[in-house]
């Protein structure tokens, strides 16, 4: 029996998960319970950056005048979508990696870079392997937004829910806490073991992708739907 699917993720990603969903002929609804905003953050002298480490589209998007300042530098990217934003702002994109940012960073020992990670007020920690330093600055974060009453309906009824980042399966929790909606009703599709993790317990349901990127999530979510 199908189920709901439903998405949950900021503006613009929830727009590109329907449209991916749309193409392996999945019917996905959104409700974004998060939006992302700009923060102001200090941009180190140029010279003294080799590249730039880049893990999300938004850090591109909410980059601002300061990663125009480094336009020239080479960026080292997760994820096809990441490189796809990073080359529409002019970026040149020098690498891009699938798996995470770790593994980018271990592809690059013994190069001897300098690299300025731009990330969200959430993010992973990271072990620069030998050759490689990071300064990490703080472009963006995600502000939470309440359950809208059609979006509350639908997980009352049952759905499944694709989780994008820990953040957002935290604040679903405590808004069907909040709301009084049954946890063993909804079961979630996590885009990797830390966010499924980070949901907690008492779920109908809680499995990770098999890889961290769109394409395996939406298969799982297909998987589970019959």
């Amino acid at each position: 029996m199908n189920a709901a699917i439903v998405a949950i993720r900021p503006e613009p990603g929830l727009t590109a998960t329907i449209a991916a969903a749309a193409v392996l002929g999945l019917t996905v609804e959104g409700a974004p319970l998060s939006q992302i905003r700009a923060l102001p953050w200090d941009v180190p002298a140029p010279g003294t950056i080799d590249g730039l480490l880049l893990g999300s589209a938004n850090a591109v998007r909410h980059g601002g005048e300061g990663l125009a300042l480094l336009r020239n530098k080479p960026a080292f990217v997760v994820g096809g979508a990441t490189a796809s934003v990073a080359r529409e702002a002019g970026l040149t994109v020098a690498q891009v990696g699938q798996g995470g940012l770790q593994s980018v960073l271990d592809g690059l020992a013994g190069q001897n870079l300098r690299l300025l990670r731009l990330s969200g007020a959430e993010h992973v920690p990271l072990v620069p392997p030998e050759g490689v330093s990071l300064v990490t600055r703080i472009a963006y974060d995600s502000v939470a937004l309440p359950i809208p009453p059609k979006l509350a309906d639908r997980l009352r009824a049952g759905a499944i829910v694709l989780l994008h980042s820990a953040a957002a399966a935290r604040h679903l929790g405590q808004e069907c806490a909040r709301l009084g909606i049954d946890r063993q009703g909804l079961r979630l599709a996590a885009l990797g073991p830390r966010i499924a993790h980070a949901a907690g317990e008492g779920w109908g349901e809680a499995r990770a992708a098999a890889g961290p990127d769109e394409a395996a999530l939406l298969a799982l979510a297909r998987d589970m739907c019959h």
